[in-house]
């Protein structure tokens, strides 16, 4: 009998010591976990075929040029989407999105964080932040846009970004595309063993901070079957966030593929339109 009380000490103590190490190995590396850039210079915008396409630079509060794209609106009364990504690649890789509504006239500056896209820096939660205030500061002080010609689009890990942006500016819609309601919530449902809400350092807590976003509609888009963001995200955010708001569910959408659904630009137009902010769907 002592020799397996041995035995079960020493077994449970290996399963804890091997936790710990897991525990350390994601505390260390959380970042690259989160964040997986595609580090290669941004292609030329002639490749993508938008003949409106430019490349920019926005000049971040800590020092950085970032490299971004923009597409000018095409005429006085529509506005301009400024489009927050994703964790992973690059903005070239949301060009074929964005065109969707270009082709309406509408704008669309297509944010380029640190550290992606050939960008100096290292992505952080607080470095995003800063990044978006630039992208903010490009469209209201440089272009000299009104609130009411700007509405803010985040992307999954954008939609953090997103909800900060509109807690500090004032625009006409906010649009968020598989939102979280905070990555401490999905990094626990994915790794239930481990303490995600105590080790976290970038948290973007978007349930917290959608109820103190300044008064705009909100839009929230998600696939029923999205296996990196539960469904269930979304819905809780759309519970938190303050009229008026709308919920879009695309049935049988996953993570990446939302635009594969003709619903999704539909449904995204239709709300830009009811809210008097673009006129999308007079194509010229």
């Amino acid at each position: 009998m002592p020799s397996l009380i041995k035995i079960s000490l020493s077994t449970a103590a290996c399963l804890f010591l091997a936790w710990l190490m897991v525990v350390a190995c994601m505390f260390v590396f959380q970042r690259k976990l989160m964040y997986l850039p595609d580090t290669n210079p941004l292609p030329p915008p002639r490749v993508f075929g938008v003949d409106t396409l430019e490349r920019i630079s926005l000049m971040t509060k800590d020092g950085l040029r970032l490299q971004a794209f923009y597409m000018p609106a095409q005429t006085e009364d529509t506005g301009t989407i400024v489009l927050f990504h994703g964790n992973a690649g690059h903005i070239g890789h949301r060009v074929a999105k964005a065109a969707i509504y270009h082709l309406f006239g509408v704008g669309v500056l297509l944010v380029e964080y640190r550290g992606y896209g050939g960008n100096d820096g290292t992505p952080t939660e607080e470095g995003l932040y800063t990044d978006g205030r630039a992208a903010m500061d490009f469209l209201t002080k440089e272009k000299n846009l009104p609130p009411e010609k700007i509405a803010i689009y985040g992307e999954s890990l954008g939609s953090g970004v997103a909800v900060q942006m509109a807690t500090e500016y004032d625009a006409a819609a906010l649009i968020l595309e598989t939102p979280f309601s905070s990555t401490a919530a999905v990094a626990s449902a994915i790794y239930p063993f481990i303490p995600a809400r105590l080790l976290l350092k970038d948290r973007y807590d978007n349930i917290a901070k959608i109820r103190n976003i300044k008064p705009m509609p909100v839009l929230i888009v998600h696939g029923t079957e999205d296996g990196v963001v539960p469904f269930t995200e979304g819905e809780k955010l759309f519970e938190a966030a303050a009229q008026p708001k709308r919920f879009i569910p695309i049935e049988g959408g996953n993570h990446n593929n939302l635009y594969d659904f003709p619903q999704t630009g539909t449904e995204i137009g239709a709300f830009l339109r009811q809210q008097g902010i673009f006129r999308l769907f007079q194509k010229k």
